[in-house]
Order: C-alpha cells, then structure tokens, then sequence
C-alpha cells in the first residue's frame, strides 16, 4: 500500500527508530514497525488481517470511516483510506480491496 502521513512531525518520527522508542516506548516502537513493514506489503487494506495480532477494524461514531490495528494494549495504530473518492461496492459499503493508499493518523489510546 501506498502510505502518507497526518503531518510531517508523524511522518518524521515513524521513520526514525530513534522517534519511535523515545516517542512511544521500546515495546510499542518495535510493533509499529512490524504493523507498517506489513502495510507497506499489503496490497490492499483488505489485505490486512482482522484476526489478533492486528486486529484491523473499523471506528465509529465521530471517527467513521476510520481504522485502527492493535498494538501494545490499549494503544492503536490509526488510519484512514486515502482516496478520492473512496471506492465503494454496489451497496455502498466501502470496498476494501480497492484501499491501496491510506493515511496515518496517529498512535491513540481512544478507549
């Protein structure tokens, strides 16, 4: 997948191990990393698995159209498709396997 970022500032320290670990922590850098080094292999976010580890699943309410992977409990990697417009099936629902660009939002505990 193709992946662009919030803000620059996000951009800077998720590409920089560095960032990660004094951002984040040690234990949340290292399963950031793995969930983009999957990302960026996934065709689509189809692709990604809902089953643990990853957990991809959709939010709700007031971040509709939004998607977060598990990472160290309680904290989630969250993102959005990022298309123009959003590809969507017959019935409307938003078809996954033509989400092959997304934007990274952040790192939130939103629980």
């Amino acid at each position: 997948m193709i992946i662009n970022f919030k803000t620059n500032k996000l951009e800077k320290i998720f590409n920089s191990e560095k960032n990660l670990v004094r951002v984040y922590g040690s234990m949340n850098a290292a399963k950031i990393k793995r969930r983009m080094d999957f990302l960026k292999a996934a065709p689509s976010l189809e692709d990604v698995p809902q089953a643990p580890p990853f957990h991809r699943h959709p939010l709700h309410q007031n971040r509709e159209g939004q998607f977060a992977v598990d990472l160290k409990h309680p904290y989630r990697l969250v993102l959005e498709p990022n298309h123009e417009p959003l590809p969507v099936k017959a019935n409307g629902d938003l078809d996954l396997r033509q989400v092959t660009a997304i934007t990274i939002l952040g790192v939130e505990d939103y629980h």
